[in-house]
This record gives structure tokens, sequence and C-alpha cells, in this order.
């Protein structure tokens, strides 16, 4: 990519952070919510309150500078201002959905590769946590991520606590990728987390190839293993990894923690929200930015 074009894709960043053109539509988009709506009508339309999302996450701000960002640029062009508590409200309640559809055509199947980080519940300084001896009892979110490693996008995500096995979640974000009810899955690349007879069993009975590596220790079991994963313990332990890792283009799993990489460096290594469905929105909403950024 030219640097001008780079460039040119970072300055239209902030149209969307502050693209306030979703007015334009307001009227129309009302109406359209509020067609066969029982109680109260929406006063404000969701692209509106997705764009607030937005700059809330990429800006790091609470609510109530949220709601100035509103007054301080569009006070005068909409039809009236959101409180602060209507903004945390209708955030919590947009309907967010990851693109799962990559700059692929339709008969081409694609690459992904899965893997998992922490996020902090709190900000708490390790500092203080060390000077104190304090003991961090929330524990930490763990953020399970399907990505295109074509177009870089998350294509699934699923959020968890720390006590939930990576292999657990793996038929989750696998059957969240889907274009109108068909798996155009070809390859998934992970890491030894994944290794198990139950994870080479689903992906091989859903014709996905399984790119995944396979403990040290692993031996043949024709009775009783999966026959792919038979077939990675040879071609990873008896014949040689570093060509097994080449055939299979297992160095393109590293995408995967590129994405959580740059995940926290924009927004940050921890969630603002308190309530585990509030978490949820609140890293999927960064995601959705993440990838809308990829889409400039």
């Amino acid at each position: 990519m030219k640097w001008s074009d780079y460039n040119e894709s970072l300055i239209r960043r902030g149209e969307i952070l502050l693209g306030f053109d979703v007015i334009d539509n307001w009227d129309k988009e009302l109406e359209a919510m509020n067609r066969g709506k029982i109680g109260g009508p929406f006063q404000y339309p969701d692209t509106f309150v997705l764009m607030l999302g937005y700059a809330k996450a990429y800006f790091h701000l609470p609510y109530r500078q949220t709601e100035g960002i509103v007054k301080g640029h569009a006070g005068i062009r909409i039809p009236s201002i959101p409180d602060f508590s209507t903004i945390s409200r209708r955030i919590s309640r947009l309907d967010l959905k990851l693109e799962n559809k990559s700059n692929t055509r339709e008969d081409e199947y694609i690459t992904i590769t899965i893997d998992s980080s922490g996020i902090k519940k709190t900000n708490r300084g390790q500092w203080m946590n060390k000077k104190w001896n304090i003991q961090n009892r929330k524990g930490y979110l763990k953020v399970h991520i399907a990505v295109d490693t074509k177009s870089k996008k998350i294509l699934s995500m699923e959020i968890t606590d720390e006590h939930v096995h990576d292999n657990r979640v793996l038929p989750r974000l696998v059957d969240n990728i889907s274009i109108d009810g068909f798996v155009v899955i070809d390859r998934v690349l992970g890491d030894g987390a994944y290794d198990s007879n139950a994870t080479f069993k689903y992906l091989s009975e859903n014709g996905i190839m399984p790119c995944i590596k396979v403990r040290k220790n692993s031996r043949v079991r024709w009775k009783t293993a999966n026959l792919f994963r038979n077939l990675s313990v040879i071609a990873q332990r008896r014949n040689n990894f570093e060509r097994w890792k080449d055939s299979v283009s297992y160095g393109q799993r590293w995408i995967a923690e590129t994405v959580f990489s740059s995940i926290k460096r924009m927004f940050g290594e921890y969630v603002y929200s308190f309530k585990m469905e509030n978490m949820k929105q609140e890293l999927m909403l960064k995601a959705s930015l993440y990838n809308k950024f990829l889409s400039l």
C-alpha cells in the first residue's frame, strides 16, 4: 500500500468517528424503526447511537463526555440532545454484528486463524497492586476471535471468563462464519491449545482441514483418535515439523495475534463496563470499529 493511500485511510477514520452525516437520514430511519413499535417511540436512530458508541470506544470517553460531544458538534442540527443515561442504555441494546463475509468471491474458500487473549475487567494500576499486595479478584475476560487471513478482519468473536478452555469455544466461532447458511471455510489454523480429538473431529465432519499444532507427547491412536489428528501427528512428529508448517501456511496463525495487538493498542487492554452483558457489548463495538477501519 502506498503511503498516500494509508494516510488517506487514517484521515477517513475521523469521518467514521465523528461522521454526523447520519443526521441527513434522521427522520427516515426513525420512521422505519418506529413502524409497528409497541410503547414509546424511538427518538434517536440506531446509526446515530452507533456513531456515538464508536467515538466513546475510540477516545475512551465516559458517557457524560460523550453527551458533550453531541452538544459541541451537532447540537444545532439534531432535534434534541440525548443525555448520558439514554446514550448508555441505547448503546447496550444495539444489535451489533461483525461482517462475516470477506472480500472474496462467493465460490472462494477462506482460511481462518483462531486465538484467544485476556482483557482486564478493571483499570487498576499494576503499581498499586504490587505496592499493597492486592490480588485481582475480578479475574479477566477471555476474548476468542476467528480472523480471515486474507482480509485481516475479525469474522467471529466470543467472550467468556478465564476458566473456559479454547477448544470448547472453537465450534461456536466456526458456526458463526457462514454466508446464507453455507460454511465457506477451507482451513483453520490454531496453536496447541486447540489440540483435542473433539476439535479435529468437528472440523473434519464439516469439511474443514484442521491445521493445528499437536502436543509434543502426542501419539498415533488408530482405534480411538480422529484420522486427521493421527495424520497431523505423523506429519509433525515423525516427519518434519518445519515442512508441515510450510505445507499448511501455519505462519499465518500469527495474524490473529497481530489483530489482538492492534486492538489493545487502539482501545486499551481493559473494559469500562461493569456488567458482563455490557462488557461483551463494549468488546463487540470495538471489534466492529476495527473491521470498519480495515475496510478503509
